[in-house]
C-alpha cells in the first residue's frame, strides 16, 4: 500500500473521491456511490436510522434515498475542508442535496457532512460517513430551511419543556 504524507496530496485525493461520488449521486448510480466506500462503512446519516453498518445496508439505504428524490439530483459540497496523514484523512464540509426545482421554490436542503477516509490497495475509501441537520431545541423540529452562515439565536429566557 502506498501511505501519503503530503496534506495538500491527500486533499486533492480526496477532493476527487468526493466529486466521482457527488456524480454518481446526481446520476443516481447506486454502483458507483458504493464504490467510494470501503466494505467496513459506518455511516451516520440523517434519515431514518441511527447508524447503517456495512455496505450491504448503506447499499439499501442509498437506494431508498434516491427512489424519493423523483427529478434531477442537487449533491454538491461546499466549503470542503480535508486533514490527512498516511493512510487516515478526514473531512467535512456544507451539502445542498434535494432535487431541482425552479428558482422560487428550490426542493432541498442544506446538510452538514463529514466523513474518515482510509488509504486502501484500491485507493480511498469512505470509512465513516456523518451527514446531520441543526435542530430548535424548542420545537424539536430540524431547522431544514437553514443557509450557510445564518445564525438563529435561542430564545432568551426560555425554560425549555420539561418531559
Amino acid at each position: 500500500m502506498n501511505t501519503q504524507r503530503n496534506d495538500s496530496a491527500i486533499a486533492g485525493q480526496i477532493g476527487a473521491l468526493l466529486k466521482r461520488w457527488s456524480e454518481a449521486v446526481r446520476e443516481r448510480d447506486t454502483d458507483a456511490i458504493m464504490a467510494c466506500y470501503h466494505s467496513d462503512v459506518i455511516a451516520f446519516d440523517a434519515i431514518n436510522q441511527l447508524q447503517f453498518k456495512g455496505l450491504d445496508a448503506y447499499r439499501q439505504h442509498w437506494a431508498a434515498c434516491l427512489d424519493m428524490c423523483p427529478g434531477a439530483m442537487v449533491f454538491e459540497q461546499h466549503d470542503l475542508v480535508v486533514h490527512g496523514e498516511g493512510e487516515t484523512a478526514f473531512a467535512h464540509w456544507l451539502n445542498r442535496c434535494g432535487v431541482e426545482g425552479d428558482k422560487d421554490h428550490p426542493q432541498g436542503c442544506w446538510m452538514r457532512g463529514s466523513a474518515g477516509y482510509r488509504l486502501t490497495d484500491a485507493g480511498w475509501k469512505i470509512i465513516h460517513e456523518h451527514f446531520s441537520a441543526p435542530f430548535d431545541m424548542i420545537s424539536s423540529k430540524a431547522l431544514l430551511d437553514l443557509q450557510p452562515d445564518e445564525h438563529r439565536p435561542l430564545e432568551a429566557g426560555h425554560q425549555g419543556r420539561r418531559h
